[in-house]
This record gives C-alpha cells, structure tokens and sequence, in this order.
C-alpha cells in the first residue's frame, strides 16, 4: 500500500483569510457607517422634531375647564347658577368586568335602577374610552366609604365638578332651557365654527333656550396649566399657568317674580303668556305651562323620566309661546279693522244689520254670529265692544284674503319675531299663492269668511300675538322682543347694555289707531266681552278676548263644552295692553282648553298687570272648577 502525502497550500490559505478579514472589515465598517449616517440625521436634522416630541412626553398640558357664566333676571336674581359636588366616574375602557364593579359599588355608594340606566345610555352616546358618570351630587359619607376602598375599583374615580342649577325650576325651563353632554354633533359644530380647541376638558354644553343661543358668552375662554411630568406620568411641577376666563354674566328683561305670579295665575290650566313691554320689546314675562325640571338632562336624563315627558298628555316638553300654533279666534278683530281702514273698506262710522248670521253672495250656507239673534246695528267700535263675527265675515270678503295677508304681515303674522331663542316657528297667514303650493287649489271666498274671525287656515304663536298686540300698544312702533337686557363682563364687570331701536313704523293713521284702541277699552268695560279684566282696576286696559275652536261643530249646532272631552274645548285667549293711555306692558294669554276668553284668560292677564303696574300679590288660585262662595256673578260672556 502506497503512503500518501498531503501539502498544505499555505498561500491559498493565507489568501482566504485576509479575504474574510476584509469582507468582514468591510461589512462592519458598512454598519458603523449606516449607524454613524442614522445618528448624524437624528441628532442634527430631525434635532427639533424630537426636542418637542421629548419635551410633550415631559410636560403635559392640562385644560382649566371655565365657570359658566351666571343668568339673573332684571332685578338680580339668579335664575342659572353653578354649584360644586361631588360624581362617581367609570372609565369602561378600564374595567374587565363592569357588571360586577357596578354591583360591588352600588354596596358601598347608593346607586339605583334609574342610575344604571342613565349609564348604559351614556356608554351608547360616548367612546369607551370616555369618563362616564354613574352617580352625582355625592354626599361626604359616600366619598369617605368609596376612598376607604378606591384601590379595589381600578378604572373608578370620585371627581369634583361644578353642576348647573335652576332655582326656578319648571318656571324657567321653556325660557333658559339646559345644559347638557356635548354629543358628535356637537363637536362638529364647534369644529365648523373653529370653538372645539376651546371646548378641551369641557364635558357640557347649552342645548335649548338661552343656554343654547347664548352659549358663546355664557361658557367663557378655557385655560392652560403646563406641568412638567416624570416617567411614571406623575407631575413634578407647574411649569405655567393661564387661568381661565369665566363665562359673562347675563341679565334678562325678565321679572322673575312676575314670571312666579304669572305662572301661580294658571293654576291647573295647560297655556302660554307673554308680556312684552311694547316701548322697548323687553320680554318681561315668558310662560309655557305646563313645564320641566331641567336638572334631569343636566346629567343625561333616564329612560324612565324621558318616556314620562314624552308620553305626557300634556306636552310638558313643548314650547307653546315660541312654537304652539293656534287659531288666534277674535283676538285677530283689532288688527282686522286697522285693515278696513286702511283699505278703505269701511269706515268707523258705516254700519250693518247683524241677524246673528252671515251669509255669502251665492250661497245659501250661514255663518254664524257668536250671539243667537245678532246684535242689530254694528259699526266698527261696537263690532269690537262685543266681537260681532257677522262684521267680521264681511270685512273679510269685502277686503279679500290678499289684502288681509299683506296687511297684517305688516304686524308680523305669518313670520318669526326674531326673539333670541333658536326653535321658533312662523305661524300662518294664508293667501291664494299659498293655497295654490299647498294644496293646489284656487282660493275661495269662503276660505276667507273663516279668516276674519281668526279660524280657517290662519296660526299664530303666543310670542308672534304678542308682538303685534305691544306694536299695535305702541302706535305702530314695533320693537323686536328680545330676553337678554345686559351683559356683564366676567373680566372687567363692566356691563354691555342691549341697544334698543324700533324695527319698523307702521305709521298708523292716527284716528284709525285711536278708535281701535278705545274699542279695545270698551271691551274691558261693562257691555264689552271681558269686563272681568278691569274691574276695580285703577288703571285703564285696552283688551280683546278670542275663542279659538279645536273641533269643528256641524251646521245649526250649538257649542256645549259640557258634553266634550275636556281636551276637545275651545282655546281661550286674552290680548290686552295697560295703562290704556300710556302702554307700559301688553299681556298675551292663551289657555288651552279653557272655554271663552273674558271668563279664564282674562284674569291671568290682569294679575300680571296687577303685579307689573301696582305691585300687588294676587290671592292663591284654587283649583280648576272651584270658585270662593262670595265671588261675584258676572254675566256670561262670549266672543
């Protein structure tokens, strides 16, 4: 067997050794580079950039939410206030078992079915990630036990917060509205309007009344607190600090305790009042009953209380003066004889024979006077003495419904007043051209024969009756009617005054206005249809009363309130104005259901006139029905 010799090539060995030696030289040197490139471009290019981005992870910025400004009546007193308490908060992000917290807090604190409704509502309206509220207004045992426990509740605070309070109540609810849990849309509006940045931390915002329409004074400018933070998120130190600007203070034209009286006036009855001042269209009183409490959506109203407001027979949540849409019955006569006169359809002194019936040209169908029989000769002061509507019918036709609705649009019917509250609505005031769109019909005569006693196709609102009635009050001078009086700056104190200026002159003629309104007076007189109102007054009231049909009656029959469901009876109304010969307020007042004008709608009116003029307590209502053994007997009374 041959041995073998193996030589080791030492050359090649050599050569493949310095070959890994500088490829591996030549790769480290290749990463070092890469390394040295990517230090070079962080710590000189993107220098800045990552200075802020350490800088935001060691100071944290804290919005400083703003107290909402106050909202007091003319006189000062507070009708919107803030007060601090105490709220249970979840994080549902935070807690694995929610169910089961709940049941172990609701040991410790008191949470009840409606709390845990209100809860579940608000995890469907919010992020899961959101702070959510469980329980408000705790009282200090509560928090001791919950503190005593907290570390067994991760995702389970007690915060401090400031609540929004209404003293009056119901009384004010139409009027100031609430404040409630800022929503999707809510955030899109602030967006649109470039607010959201001032809306960080801010949990609530204005949702009806003037909670709503003013809420850009009412919530204030929101401050900044920079604090410097460790690793942990815990804060070390106050950096800077910009204090918040509270919300402005707002004074109202409204007199809270005439709005208090107004309000006792109604008693049981469902209605609308309003009292304007008519030299200035200052909102002295704004009543719609029945009302609300609303505190119950300040913290997200519960299901239970939501489907009771709802579902209520009553409306509680409508807003009759600004949105309630009436017949205006014969309180429309005053501004219907303005139109006669102006038209020159008929003048103060011609007059007609009243057999208690109307009659079209052509037809053989009657409408019917209020009163059996007639009233024999009526001209236009005695038309409105005693609301006759077989005047009325044929002022109409005579006129024709253009000339109606071009004349007293002039007043404001058929058209929003303006007021500073969102939600109004515009009534109606028919013409041809709208009936064409509407319903694609002509116009006949005997649509307008309805009009002229304020029924057919004719709404009014409370405010818009109101309106016109403090404009007529006033010569012709109209006011917008306008809530907020003052603003009082939260950082000066110095008080905005609310610049009052007419919004338009009728120029009435003078003898046309004169007549019309010792017409008015007369009504409020004996003979006239609501000499209730004035009796034993010291003053002079010019009024008119309306009765305002909620279903229709047949042909030749007679109107018995008696054999009708009480919700089916005709509306009452009372349009008036007072001292007669210097106006300083003028009262609007409809009850719903309430039969005829004179006998419930009047005296709510001149209790306020009573209290406004005179300073006077009314007695206390009683019940709907029941009247004191020695109230006096006044003779029926129609319109």
């Amino acid at each position: 067997m041959k041995n073998r010799v193996e030589l080791k090539n030492h050359q090649r060995e050599i050569f493949n050794f310095r070959l890994r030696l500088f490829i591996g030289m030549g790769f480290t040197l290749l990463l070092l580079g890469i390394l040295l490139a990517r230090f070079v471009y962080l710590q000189a290019m993107r220098h800045d950039y990552y200075q802020t981005m350490a800088e935001r992870n060691r100071i944290s910025v804290m919005p400083i939410i703003p107290n909402r400004g106050l909202i007091l009546d003319r006189n000062g007193l507070v009708l919107a206030h803030n007060f601090s308490g105490y709220t249970l908060e979840i994080t549902p992000s935070k807690v694995s078992d929610l169910p089961t917290v709940i049941n172990e807090l609701a040991k410790l604190i008191d949470i009840q079915p409606r709390d845990r409704k209100r809860f579940k509502k608000l995890q469907t309206e919010s992020h899961n990630f959101e702070t959510l509220m469980i329980r408000s207004r705790l009282t200090d045992g509560e928090v001791a036990r919950f503190a005593a426990q907290q570390y067994r509740f991760p995702g389970v605070e007690i915060k401090a917060r400031l609540f929004r309070e209404y003293p009056y109540s119901d009384k004010t609810a139409h009027l100031l509205g609430y404040i409630g849990r800022i929503n999707q849309a809510d955030e899109d509006k602030l967006d649109d309007n470039d607010q959201l940045a001032n809306y960080r931390g801010t949990d609530y915002i204005g949702k009806t009344g003037l909670e709503q329409f003013y809420e850009t004074e009412l919530h204030g400018t929101t401050g900044i607190e920079q604090v410097e933070v460790d690793s942990a998120g815990r804060a070390v130190r106050v950096l800077s600090h910009t204090p918040p600007i509270s919300g402005n203070t707002l004074i109202l034209s409204i007199d809270a305790k005439l709005q208090d009286i107004a309000e006792q006036a109604f008693g049981d009855y469902r209605g609308a009042l309003v009292a304007i001042d008519p030299r200035n269209g200052e909102v002295l009183a704004f009543v719609s009953r029945p009302g609300y409490d609303p505190s119950l959506f300040v913290d997200g109203i519960d299901e239970e209380n939501w489907k009771a407001l709802n579902t209520s027979l009553d409306h509680p949540l409508n807003n009759r003066v600004l949105r309630g849409q009436y017949p205006s019955g014969s309180t429309i006569k005053p501004f219907m004889a303005l139109a006669g006169l102006f038209y020159h359809t008929r003048s103060p002194a011609q007059a007609i024979s009243d057999p208690g019936f109307y009659t079209l040209s052509g037809s053989s169908h009657q409408y019917r006077d209020w009163k059996k029989g007639g009233h024999g000769s009526v001209d236009m002061f005695k038309a409105i003495v005693v609301s006759c509507d077989t005047y009325f019918y044929g002022l109409a036709v005579d006129m024709g419904i253009d000339n109606i609705h071009n004349y007293l649009s002039r007043f404001g019917f058929g058209k929003k007043t303006g007021i500073d509250l969102e939600g109004e609505t515009s009534g109606l005031l028919p013409s041809q051209e709208w009936k064409m769109k509407r319903f694609k019909q002509k116009w006949y005569s005997g649509d307008t024969v309805s009009v002229g006693i304020g029924q057919g196709y004719s709404l009014v609102t409370p405010l818009q009756l109101a309106a016109a009635t403090a404009t007529l009050a006033n010569d012709g001078v109209g006011y917008k009617p306008h809530l907020l009086k003052e603003v009082k700056n939260s950082a000066t104190n110095q008080i905005s005054k609310l610049e009052n200026k007419p919004e338009f002159d009728l120029k009435l003629d003078p003898a046309s206005i004169d007549m019309v309104k010792r017409a008015m007076v007369a009504v409020t007189q004996p003979g006239g249809t609501a000499v209730a109102a004035s009796a034993g007054a010291p003053y002079s009231i010019g009024g008119k009363t309306g009765t305002a049909q909620v279903v229709g009656m047949k042909q030749g029959e007679k109107y018995d309130a008696s054999k009708l469901d009480e919700r089916h009876r005709d509306h009452a109304w009372f349009i008036s104005f007072a001292p007669a010969d210097k106006p300083k307020v003028a009262v609007v007042v409809l009850v719903e259901n309430g039969g005829h004008g004179g006998g419930v709608a009047a005296p709510i009116a001149r209790k306020v006139m009573d209290y406004y003029l005179l300073g006077k307590i009314p007695a206390p209502v009683l019940p709907k029905g029941i009247k004191p053994a020695d109230a006096p007997q006044l003779e029926a009374e129609h319109d």
